[in-house]
């Protein structure tokens, strides 16, 4: 029974993970919820408005995240804090793109939650630089741990759609 969960839950994180490095209108969202999904229907089955946390689906805005970036594997790590409270940043940000970082993570809370990818999944081999970004902390009281390289295209696209978290140092992407 087990079993059966875990690769029901894999086979979903797997289409979320092609859709997202799916170019397109929509960014790869889903137009209509997963079956078993327990989004409310009308009696004709179609769903009455966005899914609860799916991407794109406003939040709090409220956050508390440390971000940490390295420009190359042996540069000093540069470290960010990033405190927003209804999308606006907090005095205590130290981050050098605040306001922008707040608001998109007001817009979407689940921003920076990302599926593992799949092995299968086929991304351009180019190569965007050494730099790595980690970000750790909690949006609408919800932890977030998520790493972020340049790699390949999709590990770019990656970086590119939390530019605005990543600060400054993101601009390489």
């Amino acid at each position: 029974m087990r079993l059966r969960i875990v690769r029901s839950v894999l086979a979903v994180l797997a289409v979320a993970g092609l859709a997202a490095c799916t170019p397109g209108p929509g960014g790869g969202s889903p137009s209509s919820p997963a079956p078993g999904s327990s989004a409310s229907s009308t009696p004709s089955g179609s769903p009455t408005g966005p899914l609860p946390g799916a991407p794109g689906t406003p939040g709090r805005g409220d956050a508390e995240l440390s971000i940490i970036v390295k420009l190359s594997p042996t540069a000093a790590p540069e470290s960010y804090t990033l405190v927003c409270t209804n999308g606006v940043p907090a005095a205590e940000s130290h981050h050098p793109t605040a306001a922008a970082a707040c608001a998109a993570l007001k817009k979407n809370p689940k921003l920076l939650t990302r599926p593992p990818r799949p092995s299968e999944q086929v991304c351009d081999q180019r190569y965007g630089g050494p730099q790595t970004a980690t970000v750790t902390g909690t949006v609408d009281g919800v932890g977030v741990a998520s790493s972020y390289k340049l790699t390949d295209g999709c590990e770019i696209a990656a970086w590119a759609a939390v530019a605005d978290i990543l600060g400054s140092s993101g601009a390489g992407a």
